[in-house]
């Protein structure tokens, strides 16, 4: 994947800052209102970023070691279901490897949220790129030691609504 060195620095310093308390109207999760885009609307059938975002990182030598809830950690190797919108990581109009992220993308070249804010997924199927929300139903594996500095991801998915 070509974009994976930029996404690892983006993560990095996401993570490093998320380590301070954030100015009121930022932080995990944050829509900015000038933004074309409605929020997420929280759903009962779907895993909460509200709840997703409660992980804390410590700096640890050369590492950012995240620390999960113990709802976090219960979800772990459970099929759940996320919602977020699309972040493609290579060209094309399907997708099968792409972050989920917990506000709109505003920027091409910018990581709208930190790793508490991102699910990687991999699906069987191609998802067709949107900008509206999408919902996807997978495996959620709870990562502590990612070489990408992601805390999240859904393996085996399938695009649901």
């Amino acid at each position: 994947m070509k974009f994976k060195p930029l996404l690892i620095l983006c993560l990095a310093a996401s993570a490093v800052f998320a380590q301070t308390a954030p100015s009121i109207g930022q932080g995990p999760g944050y829509h900015d209102p000038r933004s074309p885009f409605k929020p997420l609307e929280e759903r009962a059938d779907i895993v909460s970023w509200k709840l997703l975002s409660q992980v804390t990182a410590r700096a640890e030598k050369k590492k950012i070691i995240p620390t999960f809830p113990a709802a976090v950690q219960a979800l772990d190797r459970k099929t759940v279901k996320v919602q977020g919108f699309m972040m493609p990581l290579e060209a094309g109009d399907k997708q099968q490897h792409f972050l989920l992220s917990s506000v709109p993308t505003t920027c091409s070249f910018c990581v709208p949220a930190g790793p508490e804010g991102l699910v990687e997924v991999r699906t069987r199927k191609p998802v067709r790129y949107t900008l509206e929300p999408v919902v996807v139903e997978g495996q959620l594996a709870v990562l502590t030691d990612d070489p990408y500095g992601l805390y999240y991801r859904v393996e085996d998915g399938n695009a649901v609504n």
